[in-house]
This record gives structure tokens, C-alpha cells and sequence, in this order.
């Protein structure tokens, strides 16, 4: 896995165990991604929350792009193991929190400006998600979230959906405050 732009372009990061419970998004479709981001958001000034973290190569690309208030959040304890070091290796802008995704939202303890959430493809009541992060109140007024799931399903009918884009078996929806 490499770090696809930003100061870190071309960096590869190597993940310690194919044994880990992720399913990092392949290059193609988090280049995709980010080439969307590039014309929405201010790196500079974002506050980012990386939810399901895994890898942690999504917090990597926004710091790689001068992102510098950062939170990834993941249960996996390895995760947060492999991304502490990483954090304080590169020196990199991010803070690790070792918790369940569904208790840290409902804690509610910031407001974040851009919200990327990366859950098991499988994860029971992944419908709900993205009705249960929009009610948390943790995302800003204009800010947004996106969802990377499985092209098996569709959230155009829930309130706060903007769009969606597909990238072969992945698809990324993107909501926001409002209909």
C-alpha cells in the first residue's frame, strides 16, 4: 500500500500482519477519492475523523495533504498499536483513539468538519450507520461524511444523502445536515 499524493506521495506503508480483520480501499479507489476531496475541502483547516481507521492510510493521505488536526478511531487494538507508532514516527498530526466506532459517536465529544467512515462491509446494522452519525452531532453544519461500502448497497433514501460514487465493488456515499 502506498500514500497516493501530498508530501508523502509514493511512501509505502507497510501493515505488520495480513491477518488483521481490514479491508484497506484499494489504491484506484481512494485516488478517486481524493481527487473528489481536493475540490471540497481545505486541508489546511479541516477537522478530520477517520472512523473504522484500520490501516490508517486514510488519516495518512489527509496529513500527507497538510490535514493537521487528524482523529482516527478503531477497536482493533493492533490498528491503534501500528498507527500510534506510525503517528509518532512520520510525526504525524493525528490523534489515536483505541475505542468501539458507535461509543465514541455517541460520546460526542467534538464536531468534526469531514468525516470518512470505513466499516466492515459485513457490520451488523450498517443501514442505520449513517442516520446514527447524523444524529450524533459530531459532524459541522457545513460539513460532510463520506461512507466507503459494499456496491450491494444503495442510501439514496436516507435523509442527509448527496451522492454516490462507485469504484467497481466500492462505493462511496457522501452526506451532509439536511435532505
Amino acid at each position: 500500500m502506498r500514500i497516493i499524493g501530498g508530501k508523502w506521495k509514493g511512501r509505502k506503508l507497510n501493515v505488520p500482519s495480513k491477518s488483521w480483520p481490514v479491508r484497506p480501499t484499494t489504491d484506484f479507489a481512494r485516488e478517486a477519492l481524493f481527487n473528489i476531496l481536493d475540490n471540497r475541502i481545505d486541508y489546511e483547516t479541516t477537522i478530520a475523523l477517520d472512523l473504522f481507521g484500520g490501516t490508517g492510510v486514510h488519516s495518512i493521505e489527509l496529513a500527507s495533504r497538510g490535514c493537521l488536526d487528524i482523529t482516527f478511531v478503531d477497536r482493533y487494538r493492533e490498528s491503534t498499536k501500528f498507527m500510534e507508532g506510525l503517528v509518532k514516527e512520520w510525526e504525524l498530526p493525528i490523534k489515536v483513539v483505541n475505542s468501539d466506532v458507535m461509543k465514541f459517536l455517541a460520546a460526542g465529544s467534538r464536531k468534526w468538519d469531514y468525516i470518512f467512515a470505513d466499516p466492515p462491509y459485513d457490520m451488523q446494522g450498517i443501514g442505520e450507520f449513517p442516520g446514527f452519525l447524523l444524529q450524533s452531532d459530531v459532524l459541522m453544519e457545513n460539513g460532510f461524511f463520506v461512507l466507503e461500502h459494499n456496491s450491494t448497497l444503495n442510501f439514496s433514501s436516507i435523509p442527509g444523502f448527496k451522492e454516490s460514487r462507485n469504484y467497481g465493488q466500492s462505493v462511496f456515499s457522501f452526506f451532509g445536515q439536511g435532505s
